[in-house]
C-alpha cells in the first residue's frame, strides 16, 4: 500500500498564479492537484482542465463536487469529458456538500436535498459516469462523514477520504475505516484523509473554516494536524497507514512547501 500525496487549492488569482500551483505541485512530486467546489471560486473543472494543460503527469481533481450545485447527469458530464480531455488524469470526487451550500443551490435554481437525496445524487452520479465512461475509467472518490455516506463509498467508490470532523479519534476514525472496508466486501478500496494544518499554527482563515485553534488540536491529538520534524511527521503518516489504512493524504496548498520533504521521502521519490 504505496502512498500517494495531494494537494488542495482553489484557482484565485488569476490563470497565471493557478498555472503556477499546478507546475509547482508536480514539481513537487505530488501526484494531484485537487480543487474545490464553491460558488465563490471559479468553477473546478474549469481550472483543473487548466491545470492539466500545463502539465504532464500531474493528476487532477475535484475536492469534491457538492452535489447541490449541479444535477448527477451534468456533474457526469463534466467529469467524464475531463477523463477524455486530460487523457485520464481526472479523478471525480464527490460529496453532499456543507449547509451553507443552501443558499447557493437555491441561486442555481436546485433543491438543497435532504441528506438521503443528496446522497442518492452522489449514487446517480457515479452510475452516469460509469455509463459515460465506456472503456475508459474514471476514478471516483467519495468524502464520506457518516454511516450511509460510508456504504455508498464502499459499494461503489474507488477512493474514500472519512471526512468526520476534525476532532474526530483515532479510535473513531479507525472504527470508520473498519466500516469503509468491511462494507467494500473485499473490493480494494483507497482510503484517504485530509491534513488542514502542517507545524504548529493555523492560518486565521483556516480556523474560520475548521473552527479550532492550534492548541485544541493538540489537545485532541487531532488528525487533521501534522506537526514535529519531517522525522516525526513522517512517523506519524506511517503510524497512520499501518494503523488505519490510510495511504492518499492530502494536503492544504497553505502548506505544499512544507509538507514537500514528505512527499519526496515517503513516494520514493
Amino acid at each position: 500500500m504505496e502512498f500517494r500525496f495531494g494537494v488542495v487549492a482553489a484557482a484565485q488569482g488569476g490563470g497565471g498564479p493557478w498555472r503556477d500551483t499546478a507546475r509547482r505541485a508536480e514539481e513537487l512530486g505530488y501526484a494531484t492537484l485537487l480543487s474545490p467546489d464553491n460558488l465563490h471560486l471559479p468553477t473546478p473543472t474549469a481550472g483543473l482542465a487548466m491545470a492539466a494543460a500545463v502539465t504532464t503527469r500531474l493528476r487532477v481533481g475535484s475536492f469534491v463536487l457538492a452535489s447541490p450545485l449541479r444535477t448527477a447527469r451534468a456533474a457526469a458530464w463534466e467529469a467524464h469529458s475531463l477523463t477524455t480531455l486530460t487523457d485520464g488524469r481526472f479523478e471525480l470526487g464527490l460529496g453532499t456538500g456543507l449547509p451553507s451550500m443552501r443558499e447557493q443551490a437555491a441561486e442555481l435554481g436546485l433543491p438543497y436535498g435532504t441528506g438521503r437525496e443528496r446522497l442518492d445524487a452522489i449514487s446517480e452520479t457515479i452510475d452516469h459516469v460509469r455509463r459515460l465512461d465506456g472503456d475508459a475509467h474514471t476514478p471516483v472518490m467519495v468524502a464520506a462523514g457518516g454511516p450511509r455516506a460510508r456504504r455508498l463509498a464502499a459499494a461503489k467508490a474507488d477512493i474514500v477520504t472519512l471526512a468526520g470532523g476534525v476532532l474526530t479519534s483515532r479510535e473513531d476514525f479507525a472504527a470508520h475505516a473498519d466500516d469503509v472496508r468491511s462494507a467494500a466486501d473485499g473490493r480494494g478500496i483507497e482510503l484517504g484523509m485530509n491534513i488542514f494544518v502542517v507545524g504548529e499554527h493555523v492560518p486565521p482563515w483556516i480556523r474560520g473554516f475548521i473552527g479550532v485553534d492550534a492548541e485544541t488540536l493538540v489537545e485532541h491529538d487531532s488528525l487533521a494536524m501534522l506537526r514535529g520534524s519531517v522525522d516525526d511527521m513522517a512517523a506519524e503518516l506511517e503510524r497512520r497507514r499501518a494503523e488505519l489504512g490510510v495511504s492518499y493524504i492530502s494536503v492544504n496548498s497553505a502548506f505544499i512547501e512544507e509538507f514537500a520533504p514528505l512527499v519526496e521521502r515517503l513516494s520514493g521519490r
